[in-house]
């Protein structure tokens, strides 16, 4: 006896839920009970390369092109305006973008509140996507890769934009709802603008924009800043002032502090080995974190250790500091008035028998103890291993 069969039209279209569209297209052919069921089903997951499987260079025949975009047209088509919670889109193409407008102007019609679109394309370096099919009450997620224009949305809450090709424009951020924003592996960026007042939420991966003319982030609690900034970049940076002034790729890097005033008022901040390097080599001053009260750095031998004496002198209320050293050695400071306590974890003292380890660690805390002014003890395991004396 088919028992799944019997159970209610909501839970099996829940079911379906959790394949993708393909799959969940397939069980029709199950039985009657099974056949328009995919007209309910509240996610879509529509992914040419489930839809292609396996076969390579398949998908760049135009013939397999078009079969899949009339896969997606009779989907929503059997879908009628049916309520839509989620609706994921990855697809390979170099066809013409009015077809995409139609298919998210189609499900933020009918009330879609999280939106994924994954765009590769053939022959063409953006996508760019109508205004006007992204107007919606209801989208509260939104990730994409595709060059958009777009007005507010304003019930959204999380943006992700992942490889977009910006094509040196100027890029402005400005919703009163989102609270998470990811901005992660771009290209071509010119301004970024942020006016998002409700953020709580801020992960910045990417190389660095022309400039941040606005960075309003009043609520912000949580940020992870990993500046992608190459090695001539860097060299560029630690050249005398005086050839700055000529300088396009340092002035970018300099127009940082911009960025890094709009987080001030964070209370856990994640910073990269690069980005310690460009604030000290590039801002002309580093904010006061008032509000810090962890901060997580990700440590190289080579980088941005230069910065940590101005940066520790400018969290006042910093309560941790978590050294993530790249041998794999997680480190936690504790900062107190004339004393810093370094606390290891109980694997540490193995790390510490590789020379090169030790001798990283030792000279990191000489450089903490004559730089802040403060003994330094570095703990393992609670028990004292070794201890630096303020000079």
């Amino acid at each position: 006896m088919d028992h799944v069969s019997n159970l209610p039209e909501g839970v099996l279209c829940h079911i379906l839920s959790f394949l993708t569209t393909k799959e969940a297209a397939l069980t029709s052919i199950l039985c009657k009970r099974w056949r328009n069921l995919l007209a309910f089903v509240p996610n879509l997951v529509i992914d040419d390369s489930v839809f292609l499987h396996p076969e390579e260079g398949k998908e760049e025949r135009y013939e397999i092109q078009q079969s899949f975009m009339e896969f997606v047209d009779r989907v929503l088509a059997l879908q009628g305006n049916s309520p839509i919670k989620k609706f994921s889109l990855k697809f390979r193409t170099d066809f013409a973008s009015h077809r995409v407008d139609a298919w998210i102007s189609n499900v933020l019609a009918r009330g879609v509140s999280e939106l994924d679109v994954l765009v590769i394309l053939y022959g063409a370096e953006f996508l760019p996507l109508s205004p006007k099919c992204f107007k919606s009450r209801n989208l509260v997620t939104l990730k994409i890769n595709s060059l958009v224009f777009f007005r507010v949305l304003p019930a959204l809450e999380e943006l992700v934009l992942f490889g977009v090709s910006w094509r040196d424009r100027d890029v402005t951020v400005s919703n009163a709802s989102i609270k998470t924003l990811t901005i992660k592996f771009n290209y071509y960026l010119g301004t970024l603008s942020l006016d998002t007042p409700s953020l709580v939420y801020f992960c910045f991966s990417d190389h660095v924009a022309k400039d941040y003319p606005l960075a309003k982030m009043e609520k912000l609690s949580e940020a992870r800043i990993s500046l992608l900034v190459t090695e001539d970049q860097i060299e560029r940076a630690r050249a005398p002032n005086i050839y700055w002034v000529e300088d396009d790729v340092v002035l970018r890097l300099v127009n940082v502090g911009k960025l890094m005033k709009g987080i001030r008022n964070v209370q856990y901040l994640n910073l990269s080995p690069n980005t310690l390097e460009v604030l000290f080599k590039c801002c002309e001053s580093i904010p006061l974190f008032n509000n810090l009260k962890s901060l997580t750095i990700e440590s190289n031998e080579r980088r941005g250790w230069q910065a940590m004496p101005v940066l520790l002198r400018n969290c006042p209320h910093l309560e941790t500091l978590v050294l993530e050293i790249n041998v794999g050695m997680l480190v936690t400071v504790f900062p107190e008035k004339s004393k810093i306590k370094i606390h290891m974890e109980e694997n540490g003292p193995t790390q510490l028998r590789v020379p090169e380890v030790s001798q990283f660690i030792a000279e990191m805390m000489e450089h903490y103890a004559k730089s802040s002014s403060c003994n330094v003890e570095l703990l393992v395991g609670g028990y004292l291993y070794k201890k630096w004396t303020a000079q």
